[in-house]
Formats: structure tokens, sequence, C-alpha cells
């Protein structure tokens, strides 16, 4: 195994740890983590962009679907307000699609301070999802 791909390993067995306290964690082939927060589907990568420097991205679907052409406007309200994590709106042909995603550096992280920050960004998306559910 690479150096990298053992930083990788380390860094996602962590974030595993971290999440099984709060959640059911599946880990995928590839060996990403995937869960459930309530009604919102998340996914946790990691990698390690150059030597030294490895990271979580954390990318959770808000809503999908959804029918009301004022999503893009509410979502960048939202934005403004301050949230853990960068909201992306994509229109497809069923409606608007909403993710919230979230990458940092977290080499060096243990468990319980990690499972804070991963839980703050998808408490976060579990709020934006019963917000523009709600509205729609």
């Amino acid at each position: 195994m690479s150096r990298e791909a053992a930083t990788t390993a380390t860094l996602l067995i962590t974030a595993r740890e971290a999440l099984e306290k709060f959640v059911e964690v599946r880990v995928d082939d590839d060996g990403a983590l995937s869960f459930r927060h309530g009604d919102v589907p998340c996914a946790v990568q990691g990698v390690e962009l150059v030597e030294g420097l490895a990271v979580l991205s954390l990318t959770c679907v808000v809503a999908w679907d959804l029918p009301d052409d004022d999503v893009p406007r509410r979502m960048a309200e939202r934005a403004g307000q301050g949230l853990f994590g960068t909201l992306g709106v994509v229109r497809t042909d069923a409606g608007w699609d909403v993710t919230l995603r979230y990458a940092f550096p977290a080499e060096g992280l243990e468990a319980d301070p990690l499972g804070t920050l991963l839980m703050l960004v998808v408490s976060t998306a579990s709020q934006v999802r019963a917000d523009v559910v709600a509205a729609s």
C-alpha cells in the first residue's frame, strides 16, 4: 500500500469511528463512507491533494427534484447566513437538486473532534432540507 493510500485509509477509519457514534455507516467498495442523517444521504471521501495535505470531503444530498423555481434564490440567501459547507443547486429535468459540500484538512484529528465537525455539517444539511422541503 502506498503512503498516500495508507494516509487516506487512516483518515477514513477515523471518520468511520467518529460517525458511528451518531449514525450507521457503510463502507463502499472504493473505501468511501456513506450514511444517512434522517432523510439526507451523505458520503465521505478521503484524498491526499499533495504530500502532507490530506483532506476529507463530505457531500450531503439535501434535496432533489424540487419543482419550485425560487430554490436558487432561497439557497443563496441561506448560504449568506453562514454555513459549515457550500450549498450547490443544479437544475435537472425533474427539478432542482441541492447539495451541501465541505472539504477540510483532517490529518491528525482524533475521532471525537472529527465527529463534532462532521455532525455540524450534517446537521446543517438536515436543517436546510427541512427548510427547503417545507417551503417547496
